[in-house]
């Protein structure tokens, strides 16, 4: 069984964490619970009340930050031609295609998106069990399997979350690092949310958004008062 470490355990004993908070009481608590040594995330998890069995109620979208997620995005771009060319004057440092998909394959991954365009997927497919499981490859209902590279190598610069239900019905998003203003997170979540309500299946029955939480990449989470986005 689990344990929980030492800081954890102090900071459960300091904060009520079974009490719901307006959100941005919760933001300034998760802010004050972070412990880590680096420059931590905040974390947004919204339990949807969606059936992720059912095709039609898989819950994906991406969603641009208005006020991005406080650090650079890594971006490669598979393509040839104009397109790689209009990719690199767009400022991506890694544009190609076999090369590209080589050195991936062979292990190196320092990199945060993927985007390809449609004439590439046939080289971007052989990486699918190098992508997928880390949520890397390209979609064209992300918007990351275009013809207009510059457009989504923007979006990306800018900042923007990739989402999709699990399992559980959960939906996880970095919404920016902790660094940056309370304000500016709060616009990245609602932003989100806004996103998720907009994604909602029409065959979704009862509360869509149960419940939301919170929480720093190393801290508790801190629960949401979910009933102001309903």
């Amino acid at each position: 069984m689990s344990r929980r470490g030492k800081k954890y355990r102090n900071l459960c004993k300091e904060m009520d964490l079974t009490k719901v908070y307006p959100l941005s009481d919760a933001v300034e608590l998760a802010k004050k619970a972070s412990y880590s040594k680096f420059g931590g995330s905040l974390d947004l998890a919204v339990n949807l009340g969606v059936d992720p069995r059912h095709a039609d109620q898989n819950v994906r979208g991406a969603c641009p930050l208005p006020h991005g997620l406080g650090k650079e995005v890594r971006i490669v771009v598979f393509a040839k031609g104009q397109k790689a060319v209009e990719a690199s004057e767009a400022g991506v440092e890694f544009v190609g295609a076999d090369d590209l998909a080589e050195k991936i394959q062979a292990g190196w991954l320092d990199f945060d998106q993927v985007v390809a365009t449609p004439d590439m997927m046939a080289v971007v497919g052989k990486l699918g069990r190098v992508l997928g499981p880390r949520g890397l490859m390209p979609n064209p209902k992300l918007g990351t399997v275009t013809f207009d590279v510059v457009e989504a190598i923007r979006q990306m610069k800018a900042g923007r979350v990739e989402y999709r239900v699990d399992k559980a019905g959960i939906v996880h998003a970095s919404v920016g690092k902790l660094s940056m203003d309370s304000d500016k997170l709060l616009g990245n979540i609602e932003a989100v949310v806004e996103s998720l309500i907009k994604a909602k299946p029409s065959t979704a029955k009862g509360t869509y958004l149960k419940r939301m939480a919170v929480s720093p990449t190393m801290g508790p989470g801190i629960k949401v008062d979910p009933q102001p986005f309903r």
